[in-house]
């Protein structure tokens, strides 16, 4: 189980770990995958950060993970502060800890949960970047008209992304069952497996409709199963090559460095810009809290102050 969601450099201090700790860690990842139902990712963060706390500890001389003490944690958070651990990756680690302290308490692992008097700085929250809507239009035609199937699937996807600025892991994980032409809605399973509906504009509807009348049997193999979008060689189209091509053609385009994620920033951004409600942009993007949809509206009021410096002779 645990295997599963480690690398290699975490697999290998894992394996050294005392057996109690071991035991811990894979217990660990099972509550929070099957009870908490933490996404993949987030298992696999969560277990790197306990796998690398529980290694340190050892260090220190702890056998089990009643050992742990918050002198044991402080000092891990301070070794990795000194080998240049940015603030946000310290705030998810520090994260990480309160949360395996509060299950192993909870399981009689620890006495008490040490993790809980653990303080971290808070991450920066940095505003996302985002393109302006001309940027945006001219990002998502950079495939141009060419009926090659790799291409047709590129603009397809490209058009998706900003239309409904679902996530790139939402994406890939679409099947063509998903896609509602009719109502121009896509059905996308977010994190927590909780399900939303999104809408999505008629350049998007005929990019889809396109690749999937010209370009998706040229690709399909019998390891496509029902997956919207396709590789090369036929199987579910992965996160990394999406990555891979919005940041190409953003810049074969000249347009600042691009990621999906940074359309999603500004498929939100111009939502806002055009009147959408917050709580509306909040349920199309899938947040659980309207504090994290905020954001988009201080990225809406800095574009504004640009402007208003750039323009008012007073400014």
């Amino acid at each position: 189980m645990t295997v599963a969601v480690m690398g290699r450099s975490t697999q290998a201090l894992h394996e050294s770990l005392p057996h109690a700790m071991r035991e811990a860690v894979d217990e660990f990842a099972r509550h929070l995958s099957h009870v908490e139902n933490r996404s993949a990712h987030t298992v696999r963060a969560y277990v790197g950060d306990v796998v690398s706390l529980l290694d340190h500890a050892v260090r220190m001389g702890s056998a089990t993970p009643g050992d742990l003490d918050l002198a044991v944690l402080r000092s891990w958070l301070a070794r990795l502060r000194t080998l240049g651990g940015a603030r946000a990756s310290l705030a998810r680690r520090a994260a990480a800890a309160r949360t395996f302290s509060a299950w192993a308490h909870r399981g009689g692992l620890l006495e008490s949960d040490v993790g809980a008097r653990l303080a971290t700085p808070k991450a920066n929250r940095d505003l996302p970047t985002v393109l302006r809507a001309d940027q945006a239009t001219e990002l998502v035609l950079a495939p141009g008209d060419e009926a090659a199937p790799t291409l047709l699937r590129d603009r397809a996807v490209l058009e998706l992304l900003y239309a409904t600025g679902i996530r790139v892991s939402e994406l890939c994980g679409l099947d063509r069952v998903d896609v509602d032409a009719g109502r121009r809605v896509v059905r996308v399973v977010g994190k927590g497996d909780k399900e939303r509906s999104v809408p999505y504009g008629q350049p998007a509807q005929e990019a889809v409709d396109d690749w999937l009348r010209l370009g998706r049997s040229s690709l399909s193999t019998r390891a496509s199963a029902d997956a919207l979008f396709l590789g090369t060689r036929g199987g579910r189209l992965q996160a990394t090559v999406v990555r891979r091509l919005v940041s190409g053609y953003a810049r074969a385009a000249g347009l600042p460095h691009t990621t999906p994620h940074g359309l999603r920033h500004s498929a939100a951004t111009h939502l806002l810009e055009g009147g959408a409600d917050l709580r509306a942009v909040q349920e199309l993007l899938g947040h659980a809290s309207l504090a994290t949809t905020q954001i988009y509206t201080h990225v809406s009021m800095e574009r504004l102050r640009a402007v208003y410096r750039q323009a008012h002779p007073r400014a």
